[in-house]
């Protein structure tokens, strides 16, 4: 069966941090983009080897994502 998650990557002094969204505990860190994406599929693969051991669901993959723009103002600015 194969399951998707949403992944978040921040950019960091290091880096880049990557979390899943879904399941926030499977993050991980990478020099570049490529290399931490490919350590978030590793950390998830071992989570849910862990999960399996242990008798536990995985969190669910059925989440709604959308970006919400908005105005920023400056308070300096007059109205």
């Amino acid at each position: 069966m194969t399951q998707s998650y949403t992944a978040r990557y921040t950019k960091i002094a290091s880096g880049y941090l990557g979390q899943l969204i879904e399941w926030p505990e499977v993050l991980t860190e990478g020099a570049s983009l490529e290399e931490c994406r490919q350590l978030l599929r590793d950390a998830l693969n071992e989570m849910v080897l862990a999960y399996q051991a242990l008798g536990k669901e995985t969190p669910s993959s059925n989440s709604l994502l959308e970006q919400v723009p908005v105005e920023i103002v400056d308070v300096g600015e007059a109205a």
